[in-house]
């Protein structure tokens, strides 16, 4: 595995998109009992059932820490790979390396900097130097060369591509104080287009209400395929979401992507607010330095939050009536795939969902 130094555009290296073929898929394991309520075992059933459920359709890794190795290895079938990383938490998608490739279907890895979502000035935890070398180790566990984005964060959960030229991302995020403060929004989208060998960025403005990443597209908005998207909304006009998602949608119906087509724009709604319960909220430990769960705060809860796999997309539920409504929504919208659900209540207490937790290598 060779670090490199230059640009992956010049190099002829894309992004592509989600919905392409992958090699297989990468998550992480989760274990911190500041963020996972009753030492995180609901959360590593629910981390056990999107692995396996992605595993009936391509390879998947488990990265794990040394301490909890042994019990990863019990819980997940064995035909789920079973590494030892070392990590702080176990958002994949956020620190976990962004994969491109070129004309010749080389594979290569994007190191970006990873500061838990805003580093000291309004990151969800302290420390992250773990997180940080979770890229380089994936890229040496698959012998892919790996780019390093110096001195540029990012986190592979604020942006999105059609793997045709265009990405979608979010100001709330890409522009928020704790990333790159010293950069402004045109050199942001020169180093986006560089590094993902894009060719235009689409810039919505607020990512799901209340969302503690600060906003990821991956929560509000993707790609079905090039030139048709996918919104998180509501009908109710006195929800919060409603003014966010219909800014956004003004600002997509108004846009044209790389290849100048106008966007084709599915709405998605979103399920019942969900909020804390008190029983979650005492079963997680208060550490100083790491977000607190505090009893009533509404979660950032979106089914656009679902990750595409080989044949199939598997999708989070809520228990809520919107979910039959949702996964209906995505049959029509992928009629080759699969569409799978899966109880995702225990991911979203930490302060993501699925597609958080998840990371594809191209094929």
């Amino acid at each position: 595995m060779k670090l490199l130094n230059t640009i992956p555009k010049y190099d002829g290296f894309h992004m592509p998109g989600e919905f392409e073929p992958h090699d297989g898929t990468w998550m992480l394991w989760p274990e911190r009992p500041d963020n996972w309520r009753e030492g995180a075992r609901p959360a590593q059933k629910a981390f056990a059932e999107v692995a396996t459920a992605i595993s009936r359709f391509e390879p998947i890794t488990v990265g794990v820490s040394q301490r909890q190795f042994l019990n990863a290895r019990n819980v997940l079938p064995d035909d789920i790979r079973v590494v030892e990383v070392s990590n702080n938490d176990s958002w994949m998608r956020d620190c976990g390396p962004t994969f491109v490739k070129n004309a010749d279907s080389v594979v290569r890895g994007i190191d970006w900097v990873f500061n838990a979502w805003g580093g000291l000035y309004n990151g969800l935890y302290f420390p992250w130097d773990k997180d940080d070398q979770v890229p380089k180790k994936v890229c040496d566990i698959e012998n892919k060369d790996c780019y390093v984005a110096k001195d540029f964060v990012l986190e592979g959960g604020s942006i999105h591509t059609d793997g045709d030229g265009t990405i979608i991302t979010t100001e709330e995020c890409l522009l928020s104080e704790g990333r790159n403060p010293s950069m402004g929004k045109s050199e942001i989208e020169k180093k986006l287009i560089y590094y993902t060998g894009a060719e235009k960025v689409i810039w919505l403005k607020n990512g799901i209400y209340k969302d503690e990443t600060t906003g990821h597209v991956d929560n509000i908005c993707c790609f079905v395929r090039p030139g048709v998207v996918l919104l998180a909304w509501t009908d109710d006009e006195a929800d919060p979401q409603y003014s966010i998602s219909n800014e956004n949608f003004e600002i997509l119906s108004n846009a044209t992507d790389a290849k100048g087509r106008k966007f084709e724009i599915h709405k998605l709604h979103i399920p019942t607010p969900v909020l804390i319960t008190k029983e979650e909220s005492e079963g997680v430990e208060a550490i100083d330095g790491t977000l607190p769960r505090i009893e009533g705060t509404r979660l950032a809860a979106s089914y656009v939050n679902f990750y595409i796999v080989n044949g199939g997309v598997i999708v989070p539920t809520f228990n809520d009536p919107q979910d039959e409504k949702a996964l209906n929504q995505l049959r029509e919208l992928f009629p080759e795939r699969e569409v799978v659900g899966i109880p995702a209540r225990e991911i979203l207490l930490g302060g993501g969902n699925i597609h958080c937790i998840t990371q594809q290598q191209p094929k």
